[in-house]
């Protein structure tokens, strides 16, 4: 759904062309675009100062916005590509097909397996130039939450050690209908919450966060209930799920993730999450912090996981580590 907002967004990309993605960002992101299979996306990449990455987390938006949604202006707090690389990640922001750099290749977007596919090859583009070797984490709000199940469905490498996702169900608690029509901020209760949940120059801010959807996004909103179910039961990693307090665009009750998380039977580990005072744009709210940092402990722990697997390993010497336990 049109994540984004107040700010005259358009149904679908006008005739104009391609929305700008030059865009203001904290100390220490900068842009960069990656080969995703003959497509050029673009993004922001944010890196370790001083030494190789934990891992490689590789962040989608949602719908009606940019790669921006994860570097948030309004207040140094916000910036999930800031926090990640002062905490030895390195973060790339991902423009989805159909936004950013892409736009004028692809007016139209995507549909969700096509996307995923692109997001496969430049998740592995990037990792072999950038970080080769580096374990990947996905971390996806909304539409690209779905992006995300998609691509982990599909994921054919062991590097991918575990997905956060925020503010995604599988059933809408609107009309369909309502998706990507937000005229003269109809939608602004939806898509953001109560206002005060936000820093006061969000507005101002994610001016250049928004950006119209792709029709072909728009017309993929109403499959997602049949689409997931073939999509979620194939995902192989540990999934985080997070809803925030006042998230309006999804059923989001007791039986609403009952039925989400039994699809997904093949996820190792499922760990759901209800963000207080949070609305559906949780990176861009006072919230952002607390979940990220929740989201980056998840990944943590996958981390901390593959290694206690790796030392548990036939052949490998544990005898010093036993005696320190003495």
């Amino acid at each position: 759904m049109l994540d984004g907002p107040i700010v005259q967004p358009a149904a679908v990309r006008s005739a104009a062309g391609p929305e700008p993605y030059h865009r203001r960002s904290s100390t220490g992101v900068r842009p960069i675009t990656v080969d995703a299979g003959g497509i050029i996306l673009s993004g922001l990449l944010s890196e370790p100062a001083q030494e190789a990455p934990r891992a490689v987390i590789v962040a989608l938006h949602g719908g009606g916005m940019n790669g921006g949604y994860f570097d948030g202006q309004a207040h140094p707090d916000v910036s999930l590509l800031a926090l990640g690389a002062r905490l030895g990640y390195t973060v790339l922001a991902l423009d989805r097909p159909g936004y950013g750099a892409s736009a004028a290749r692809l007016p139209a977007g995507q549909r969700l397996t096509v996307q995923a596919a692109a997001v496969r090859s430049a998740v592995q583009a990037f990792t072999a130039r950038h970080a080769p070797g580096s374990d990947t984490f996905l971390l996806a709000h909304s539409f690209g939450a779905k992006v995300a199940f998609a691509a982990a469905a599909d994921w054919d490498t062991p590097d991918l050690l575990g997905m956060d996702v925020s503010g995604c169900g599988r059933r809408l608690a609107v009309s369909t209908n309502l998706v990507g029509c937000d005229r003269e901020g109809s939608l602004r209760l939806l898509n953001w919450g109560p206002l005060s949940l936000y820093p006061t120059q969000t507005f101002r801010a994610s001016q250049q966060v928004v950006a119209p959807m792709p029709a072909q996004e728009i017309s993929t909103v109403a499959g997602w209930t049949r689409l997931s179910a073939a999509i979620l039961p194939r995902v192989r990693v540990p999934v985080r799920l997070t809803f925030a307090e006042h998230e309006a665009w999804w059923s989001h009750g007791e039986d609403d993730l009952t039925d989400l998380t039994a699809l997904l039977s093949a996820a190792p580990r499922i760990v759901l999450d209800r963000l207080p005072q949070a609305g559906h744009n949780i990176s861009l709210g006072w919230a952002a912090r607390a979940y990220h940092l929740k989201a980056l402990a998840f990944f943590e722990e996958c981390l901390s996981l593959k290694d206690r697997r790796h030392d548990s390993m036939p052949g490998w010497d544990t005898s010093t580590e036993d005696q320190l336990r003495s």
